[in-house]
C-alpha cells in the first residue's frame, strides 16, 4: 500500500517516495496538443494544480540527468504515447509558483517575488558562464540573483531570461506560472490591489504577449483576472475554466480514482457517504471529488467526516461579501443550505472591483472558488445562466458557521445568549421572547429586514445561528419532513427524557394581528402533525411556540 501524499506538491517528491499518484499523466499530451500558445487553467484551491504544474515542468525541462528523469513518468499514462519520445526533456523552462505570496502590503509582496525570480535566474546561471549573454546582459542577470534589480528590470526579467534560454538553447523556452493570481487575491483583500495588478500587467504581459523566445505558456490559479487588463489584451490565451470540458479530468479526483483508492486502502465507510461529504463538484461534465478532503480522511486514524478543505483557508473574503451584502442576498443562502437551487448569470472574467456590487461577479466568484456548483447551463438574453448548489456536505458546513460566525460578532453579551437559550429549554417563553427582541433590536440591522419575499428566510436563518450554541445537548435542525410536512425548527434533545421544541414562524401579514398570527401558527404544527418524527425518536415531551413577527418585534407563544 503506498503512502498518502499530504501536503506534497513536488511530482519528483511524490513519485520518488513511492506515493500514491492518480496518473493524471495525460495532462501534458493535451498541453501540447492545444493550438493555445499560452493556457489557463483556473481551479479551486488544493485540487492539485501545483503538483499538475510541476509534473510539467520535470517532463519538459532538459537536464543532465534525463535517464533519472524518465523514471517518474515510468508506467504512465503519457509514457505509452508517441509525442512522449518527441517532447520529452527536450525545453528550457521558466518555473514559479506565487502561492504563498500573501502580505499585507505592496512592498512585503514585492520582496519575496524578487527572490522568487533571482532564484529561477539562479537555477540557470550556467548561462553567465556562455557567450550567449552579452556583457550588459550579464551584468542585469547578475543583479537579479544578487536582488539589486530595479523595478522595470524585475518586470521584463521572465521575458529576458526566456530571451537568453533561447539564445543559447536554440529551443523556444516553456513557461509555467504555478497559483498566479494568489498575490491579487491577497491585494484586494488587504486593499493595495492596484498597485499589484500594475506590476503584474507588465510582468506577466511581457513574457507571454507576442513572445517568439517560447513555446507554451501554462498559468494555473482559481480565477481568470480579465478586467483589469493582466490578459485582455493577449489574443493568444485559451482560458480553461471548470465550466470548460478541456482539462477536466486532470484537476481533482475522478470516479475511477475514488474507486482505485477504496479498494487500495481498503475504506470501510461508503462511498456513498464519501460522496455527500467530498463529491459534488463538476468540471465540464465530469464529476469531481475533492482530493484534498479525500487523502485526509483516509489518512486520519478514526476515518471521521470532517471539513478538511473549509480548514486550509480563513475565508475571510467569502464572509465579507455576504455580511455587506443585501438581505435578499442572505436569504439566497439560505435558499443553498436547503439546497434549493438559484438561478444566476455567470462570467468566467472576474473583475474583483465589482465583487462587492455585482450579484454576476459574486456568484461567478464563488463558483470558481468551489464554494458553489453549476448546472443545466440555460442562455437568456444571450448571456450564459447556470443553477448553483452547494456542492456538498463540507462546504455547506463553511456558509453555517459563516451565519454562525455574523451573529456571535454582532452580539457580545454571551451572558444574555446563555439566559436566553436557558429560558427556551426550560419553557419560560416570557422571558424568551423578550430576550429574543434584545438581539433582534440590536443585531438584525445586520440582516436587513426590509425586504419582502425573504424575511421569514432570514429570520430563521438568525434564529437557527443562535441556536447552534445549543449543540452539545441539542439536535437543532430546519426544514425537516415531519407529519404531512416541514416544520421550520426543531431542537431535539439528546437525552430524549428533556423536552424537546417545535418552532413555527410566522411573519404579520396585512390583513392578520399578531394574536391569529400566532393561533395560525399554533394551528400548523398540531394540523401537519409536526411532532410525529421527534415522537418517533422515544421524545414524549414537546413544546410547541409560535414565533411571530413584524420588522423587529417579535413575539413567542407556547401551546
Amino acid at each position: 500500500m503506498k503512502k498518502l501524499p499530504i501536503g506534497i506538491s513536488d511530482f519528483r517528491e511524490l513519485r520518488e517516495g513511492n506515493f500514491f499518484f492518480a496518473d493524471k499523466s495525460l495532462l501534458i499530451k493535451d498541453i501540447i496538443n492545444d493550438d493555445s500558445k499560452i493556457i489557463l487553467l483556473p481551479r479551486p484551491r488544493r485540487f492539485g494544480k501545483t503538483l499538475n504544474l510541476s509534473m510539467l515542468k520535470y517532463f519538459f525541462e532538459k537536464n543532465d540527468s534525463k535517464h533519472e528523469t524518465r523514471q517518474f513518468f515510468s508506467e504512465l499514462s503519457i509514457e505509452k504515447e508517441h509525442l512522449f519520445q518527441l517532447h520529452f526533456a527536450r525545453y528550457p523552462v521558466i518555473y514559479l509558483t506565487l502561492k504563498n505570496i500573501k502580505y499585507s502590503n505592496f512592498t512585503n509582496d514585492l520582496e519575496p517575488i524578487e527572490l522568487l525570480i533571482a532564484n529561477e535566474f539562479e537555477r540557470h546561471d550556467y548561462l553567465l558562464k556562455s557567450d550567449a549573454l552579452t556583457q550588459v546582459q550579464k551584468k542585469r542577470f547578475e543583479d537579479i540573483i544578487h536582488l539589486n534589480a530595479k523595478r522595470p528590470v524585475l518586470e521584463a526579467s521572465l521575458f529576458d531570461l526566456s530571451h537568453y534560454l533561447y539564445t543559447y538553447h536554440k529551443k523556444r523556452a516553456i513557461v509555467l506560472i504555478d497559483e498566479y493570481d494568489t498575490p491579487i487575491q491577497s491585494a484586494f483583500i488587504e486593499g493595495y490591489y492596484k498597485e499589484t495588478i500594475r506590476f503584474f500587467r507588465i510582468f506577466l504581459g511581457s513574457v507571454l504577449k507576442d513572445n517568439p523566445n517560447i513555446y507554451k505558456g501554462v498559468l494555473s490559479g482559481i480565477l481568470r483576472v480579465a478586467r483589469e487588463s493582466i490578459f485582455s489584451d493577449m489574443n493568444n490565451i485559451g482560458v480553461y475554466s471548470i465550466l470548460r470540458e478541456e482539462y477536466s479530468p486532470f484537476f481533482g479526483f475522478t470516479e475511477n480514482d475514488i474507486k482505485l483508492l477504496i479498494s487500495d486502502y481498503e475504506i470501510t465507510k461508503s462511498l456513498e457517504e464519501i460522496k455527500k461529504w467530498y463529491d459534488g463538484y463538476t468540471f465540464g461534465k465530469q464529476l469531481i471529488y475533492n482530493p484534498w478532503s479525500i487523502l485526509n480522511f483516509i489518512s486520519s486514524k478514526d476515518q471521521k467526516f470532517r471539513p478538511y478543505w473549509a480548514n486550509t483557508s480563513s475565508n475571510i473574503l467569502i464572509q465579507e461579501l455576504f455580511a455587506g451584502s443585501r438581505s435578499s442576498l442572505k436569504g439566497e443562502l439560505y435558499d443553498l443550505l436547503k439546497d434549493t437551487p438559484v438561478h444566476k448569470q455567470i462570467e468566467e472574467n472576474i473583475s474583483f472591483e465589482t465583487i462587492k456590487t455585482n450579484d454576476t461577479a459574486l456568484y461567478s466568484f464563488l463558483l470558481f472558488c468551489g464554494y458553489l456548483k453549476a448546472e443545466d447551463c440555460f442562455t437568456i438574453e444571450r448571456q450564459d445562466h447556470y443553477r448553483l448548489k452547494i456542492p456538498n456536505i463540507e462546504v455547506k458546513m463553511i456558509f453555517e458557521n459563516m451565519i454562525v460566525q455574523w451573529l456571535n460578532e454582532s452580539y457580545q453579551d454571551n451572558d444574555k445568549l446563555r439566559k436566553m437559550l436557558q429560558a427556551l429549554v426550560n419553557g419560560n417563553v416570557m422571558v424568551f421572547e423578550e430576550l429574543l427582541n434584545d438581539f433582534v433590536l440590536t443585531t438584525m440591522s445586520y440582516f436587513n429586514t426590509g425586504g419582502k419575499n425573504d424575511v421569514e428566510k432570514v429570520y430563521q436563518a438568525f434564529i437557527l445561528g443562535l441556536l447552534v450554541n445549543l449543540s452539545a445537548d441539542y439536535d437543532v435542525t430546519s426544514e425537516k419532513e415531519s407529519g404531512f410536512g416541514r416544520y421550520d425548527i426543531s431542537v431535539v434533545p439528546k437525552d430524549k427524557k428533556q423536552k424537546a421544541i417545535i418552532m413555527e414562524l410566522k411573519k404579520i401579514n396585512s390583513s392578520e394581528t399578531k394574536d391569529k398570527a400566532i393561533s395560525n401558527a399554533l394551528l400548523q404544527i398540531n394540523e401537519k402533525k409536526y411532532d410525529t418524527a421527534i415522537i418517533a425518536q422515544g421524545v414524549n415531551q414537546i413544546d410547541k411556540i409560535a414565533v411571530v413577527f413584524d420588522g423587529k418585534k417579535v413575539w413567542c407563544k407556547k401551546e
